[in-house]
């Protein structure tokens, strides 16, 4: 593994611990106006991601004739991931980013933890994104290139500020000190380059299964972006800065896709 591909696993690390840092700043919480916004802004960038450094390549890799049995294996791939993050948020007890207790076993564990468990569900899948897009860029048989690897870890690491922030902030209201708040927020983004790595080092299987891979990083993404994020973003008041959040995190995700692609 070169330097290249290093740095570009821990870019969206990077961006968790910029976002745990804001404890630091604040007294005890961010306002629901600014978590609205930061949502909505992490929704954004998470859709835009899917669907231009993940979903379009998948098919620009099988869709040669515009025949449907071309797409089956980016199709299949899609509901895969949708399917995989739907059996974890069942049965993984989490708590949600609205607050709400998931209804799985072991519903004792405390809030902490839940916080912890629901954002290694998240980290999982876009680890493995930026894992699949820099296994594609190493073999040269994706048709990918280092910059649009590292669009793809950039806008993760750019959505990943507000969910650092949105993890260690509440702790911290709950009385935890700034320090142990910042290594419960850091500590959340450690998965993405592990889920990478594990990409990687499985490459003799990786590259044939591309399309699928990412199709299924994807559709975990988008669900997580569905079930939590928006969600989260227009429940009460200030509903509308979600919806402005969102607008600027895919116009910049789409930026960086195509300026850097």
């Amino acid at each position: 593994m070169n330097v290249s591909v290093a740095l570009g696993f821990l870019i969206p690390f990077l961006g968790t611990l910029l976002g745990a840092a804001i404890v630091f700043f604040f007294r005890r919480n961010i306002s629901d106006r600014v978590q609205k916004a930061l949502l909505g802004f992490a929704s954004g960038v998470m859709v835009a991601a899917s669907f231009w450094s993940l979903l379009l390549p998948a098919l620009d890799l099988t869709v040669k004739n515009n025949e449907f049995m071309e797409m089956v294996p980016v199709l299949v791939g899609f509901l895969t991931g949708m399917g995989f993050l739907f059996l974890l948020d069942t049965f993984i007890p989490h708590e949600h980013i609205n607050g709400e207790q998931s209804e799985g076993p072991a519903s004792s564990l405390k809030r902490s933890s839940k916080l912890m468990l629901a954002v290694t569900l998240h980290n999982i899948p876009e680890g493995m994104a930026v894992g699949v897009v820099f296994a594609g860029m190493y073999t040269g048989e994706a048709s990918m290139t280092l910059a649009a690897a590292f669009a793809l870890a950039i806008g993760m690491a750019v959505q990943n500020i507000p969910e650092g922030a949105i993890i260690s902030m509440p702790l911290r209201a709950e009385g935890y000190k700034r320090g142990k708040t910042f290594l419960y927020g850091a500590l959340s983004g450690v998965v993405e380059p592990i889920a990478a790595m594990v990409t990687l080092l499985f490459l003799e299987y990786t590259v044939p299964a591309m399309p699928f891979l990412l199709a299924a990083s994807a559709g975990a993404m988008l669900y997580v972006v569905v079930e939590e994020l928006i969600p989260a973003s227009q429940q009460g008041e200030h509903s509308n800065l979600g919806t402005i959040g969102f607008a600027m995190g895919f116009a910049l995700m789409m930026v960086l896709d195509v300026v850097l692609g």
